[in-house]
């Protein structure tokens, strides 16, 4: 039976769709199309599996300058910059998707699984000195002034990294959150594979906890303004030290959860790249739902968390515009959209099997409300909103064609091999004209909060897309990919 609550949300969604004339949502095509973009987004040696073929390779001789071999992983988001700090957050999210929702990706896990080990090979390779983990490859400043494509940049590919001296606790735990949920998600295909990414999680997870500190403080040089860490490494640890527990069942572990989770306070609300707070709760409630001496505090915060974002809910700490966005502050606004909508479906599933209900003060949600609260949330991205606009690149009719992206932006070697060098490649940043090539499956910073969208490479919040706004989309996807959800 519906609840109250329940009954508003569903109320409020048809409404809306009446208005802007919804259209139906094939939920297989963009779960297909949202795990090809991070093709778009590869550096270093592609492999003959290559689908995108207007990338070529790139990089090639990362990490030269500290005799390490880093070539790989991803390109953050519009640049040519590999940021590890929320590179290895992707890869989490990644491995989760394919935990929670793997076995409703059909023919797609195959290429879920071929993204989720494209960057926790480059991690094995970041991790690969017990004493020296790498942080991040490129100079940040330099190539943020160039526009160029990734295949013939010429700016530094500086190497940064943190030691025992130097530390990255955030960094390195999320490192270790990242191995060892891909060790999950690889533990039936690639048994052989999944313990050595476990077993490097459990010593990256050593270094960060043994040598405390923060990567602001180290490298903060290299990696702010982009991707300081403002919510403290406290974070993750104990997000590191929850995956960790959820891949080995070591109690150690869950010790190490359930005696530092009190250090990160009762921000409950946040979950991104930068702040694990919310996902630490909904991840641990988990198991914290079968045994009544763990309850505490997760499911009360993970409680509270759902209770922040429920429209009609007086606890609600988010906004919604008037075509029902969700809205957090802070830019490309869609990272946010997607992570939370990720953990209103997982808490969904979770309390669904636990056969509880959420009391938000004098409301009651149910796994419904939740589920309908997210499928809201996708639909408006794929086009049901006031402009009909998609915001996943190359889905739908209609979608942002000039998005802020250096090798979309470019002409591609196949039709320009000549090198482009720093700013050779300004007038075409500057032209009306749309991206030449299709980066197919990015999903963009998204609107404002009235409905409007700017497309424009000038407007970055709302037009570049990033590699940790998709990857907890896969999942959601995958979970509206299935014929039986429940309502």
């Amino acid at each position: 039976m519906l609840s109250k609550l329940s009954l508003l949300i569903i109320i409020m969604i048809m409404v809306m769709m009446n208005v802007i004339k919804a259209s139906p949502v094939n939920y297989g095509e963009a779960l297909s199309k949202s795990i090809l973009f991070f093709e778009g987004q590869r550096s270093g040696k592609l492999p003959d599996s290559q689908r995108m073929k207007w990338r070529k390779d790139s990089a090639l001789r990362d990490g030269s300058d500290i005799q390490m071999d880093m070539v790989g992983g991803y390109y953050d988001a519009g640049d040519n910059m590999k940021f590890n700090f929320p590179m290895a957050f992707t890869t989490t999210m990644l491995g989760w998707s394919v935990i929670e929702f793997g076995d409703e990706m059909g023919s797609e896990l195959t290429n879920a699984l071929e993204a989720l080990k494209w960057g926790s090979d480059y991690f094995l390779k970041a991790t690969y000195d017990p004493d020296r983990i790498v942080a991040q490859v490129g100079n940040s400043i330099v190539d943020h002034n160039c526009w160029e494509r990734p295949e013939d940049m010429d700016t530094p590919r500086t190497s940064y990294y943190v030691t025992p001296q130097q530390p990255g606790s955030e960094l390195s735990a999320e490192m270790a959150a990242a191995l060892a949920a891909s060790s999950i998600a690889f533990r039936t295909s690639n048994a052989s594979y999944s313990d050595l990414l476990r077993h490097r999680a459990d010593e990256v997870f050593d270094f960060a906890n043994n040598y405390r500190g923060s990567y602001n403080n180290s490298i903060g040089m290299a990696v702010c303004p982009f991707y300081c860490d403002v919510s403290g490494y406290m974070d993750e640890l104990i997000w590191g030290a929850s995956w960790l527990y959820k891949a080995s069942n070591d109690s150690r572990y869950l010790d190490f959860v359930k005696s530092n989770i009190k250090f990160i306070g009762n921000d409950v609300f946040e979950f991104g790249w930068d702040n694990k707070d919310a996902g630490i709760n909904v991840l641990v409630s988990q198991w914290a739902m079968a045994d009544p001496s763990n309850r505490d505090p997760f499911i009360s915060n993970a409680d509270k968390f759902i209770c922040s974002l429920l429209p009609t809910a007086s606890t609600k700490t988010v906004s919604y515009s008037k075509g029902g966005l969700l809205f957090k502050v802070g830019g490309s606004n869609l990272q946010h959209t997607t992570s939370l909508s990720f953990l209103l479906i997982v808490y969904a599933r979770y309390i669904q099997a636990a056969n509880r209900i959420i009391q938000c003060e004098n409301e009651v949600a149910d796994p419904a409300t939740l589920i309908n609260l997210a499928k809201n949330q996708v639909d408006y991205i794929l086009g049901n909103n006031p402009l009909r606009m998609s915001y996943m690149v190359g889905y739908g009719a209609k979608f942002p064609q000039k998005i802020h992206h250096r090798g979309s932006t470019l002409p591609s070697m196949d039709m320009h091999p000549q090198q482009f060098k720093c700013h050779d490649g300004d007038e075409y940043f500057k032209t009306q004209s749309p991206n030449p090539n299709i980066l197919v499956g990015a999903v963009v910073g998204g609107p404002a909060e009235d409905d409007s969208f700017q497309d424009s490479r000038y407007n970055v919040p709302q037009s570049e897309p990033a590699t940790y706004i998709n990857a907890p989309f896969v999942g959601v996807l995958a979970y509206f990919n299935k014929p039986n959800i429940f309502s």
